[in-house]
């Protein structure tokens, strides 16, 4: 069977982080959606999402294939009905369709189908403040499924260890003289990732391939630090998607982070309004602040953003990709995306100038910036030109 991951409904609510990713590739708990799905599916999976991304992620259509909507994660009961799904059948889940099967040139009309309801306990990566809100269970399942039948790398005596059966060290993981607390959830340590001394660790916590904690790094659960990430200072309830850093201190909680930001020395934001009111968080697809439901969020920043040293981030601060944020005061809670400058003023981050960078942080990770990344980040310019003020 050939499985086929789509954005669906949930791909504008999870914006600035689906401008320069299918939402498959959204990284919550210890793996991305796609990784999830092919560990389970035994299977590689492509992709239908926006045309500007098709390019780096295409589809690649069967004869027969199956439809997976990539807002919703695999869990036992999911996976089997999406193993067992028959043709004419199709799940959903109140109003969204979750899964159907259609043959290669089908046209498909869901409402001859068989409806199915879906399994209990899928988890719906619904909207941005989702990521971490839901992140702590995304790392037991996947912690579940990742440490199945397997047996942890030692862990050196040197450390302070409370549930050790909930603590797993990948081949080459480094942690040693840290305070490892697994009681409020699992601790998954990846290959090559190192957890440096002082380090105060409580779970749940994934530490994934080569990203680094950095010395006394305070961190609380569910935090999920993507490969190559560096995490440091005070850290609650975060994901880092991939090569992003927080090496210094300073205060991140109830967080986003894309891929390729990096947060200047003493960034600290608020995740909490002075009044306890519930957050608000800038909403691009009706161009206004929405309703969270939540008492505490943070940041929520896209890919290649970065601020300077001391930058102050109000509570629900959505940030755009490509900006560059320095300077004193509070920025706006939401920056446009490509802008640069701080609370005295924004002005356009020119692609040239920002490319640049984009070159320079890749290169230092031995990875290119291609034609097809660049010409992703152009569309996201144009696409975004109209909430920047010059």
């Amino acid at each position: 069977m050939n499985y086929i991951l789509f954005d669906g409904s949930a791909r504008n609510r999870l914006l600035p982080f689906t401008f320069t990713r299918p939402v498959a590739d959204i990284r919550v708990g210890i793996l991305t959606i796609r990784e999830k799905w092919e560990l389970l599916l035994k299977s590689t999976t492509s992709t239908i999402t926006e045309d500007y991304l098709a390019e780096k992620w295409p589809m690649v259509e069967l004869e027969e294939n199956v439809m997976i909507n990539a807002s919703f994660l695999p869990n036992a009961e999911f996976l089997k009905q999406i193993k067992n799904l028959k043709p004419n059948q199709a799940i959903f889940h109140q109003e969204d369709i979750v899964a159907f099967h259609a043959f290669e040139d089908q046209e498909v009309d869901l409402d001859e189908y068989e409806q199915i309801e879906l399994a209990e306990g899928v988890i719906q990566i619904n909207s941005k403040w989702d990521i971490f809100s839901k992140n702590g269970e995304a790392i037991e399942i996947d912690f579940q499924f990742l440490t199945k039948d397997r047996i942890s790398q030692p862990i050196p005596e040197s450390n302070y260890v409370k549930h050790p059966e909930r603590i797993f060290l990948e081949e080459g993981a480094e942690v040693e003289n840290c305070s490892l607390n697994a009681s409020s959830g699992p601790i998954y340590i990846g290959k090559n990732a190192k957890i440096l001394e002082g380090s105060l660790i409580k779970g749940a916590l994934a530490v994934c391939e080569e990203a680094l904690v950095k010395m006394g790094a305070k961190i609380y659960g569910p935090t999920t630090l993507g490969p190559g990430c560096r995490g440091g200072g005070e850290i609650n309830n975060a994901v880092f998607f991939a090569n992003s850093n927080k090496s210094h201190d300073g205060y991140l909680g109830n967080s986003v982070l894309g891929e390729w930001c990096n947060l200047g020395a003493d960034t600290n934001n608020s995740n909490l309004k002075n009044n306890y009111a519930e957050v608000r968080v800038w909403d691009y697809e009706t161009e206004g602040f929405a309703k969270t439901g939540l008492q505490f969020c943070g940041l929520l920043m896209g890919d290649h953003s970065k601020c300077g040293i001391n930058t102050m981030f109000n509570t629900g601060t959505v940030v755009g990709v490509s900006a560059n944020l320095f300077g004193a005061g509070f920025p706006r809670n939401f920056v446009p995306s490509f802008s640069w400058g701080g609370s005295a003023g924004m002005t356009t981050y020119k692609t040239q100038k920002a490319f640049e960078v984009v070159e320079i942080v890749m290169n230092r990770r031995n990875l290119d910036f291609t034609a097809v990344d660049k010409k992703i980040l152009e569309h996201v310019f144009e696409e975004t030109s109209k909430w920047r003020r010059d």
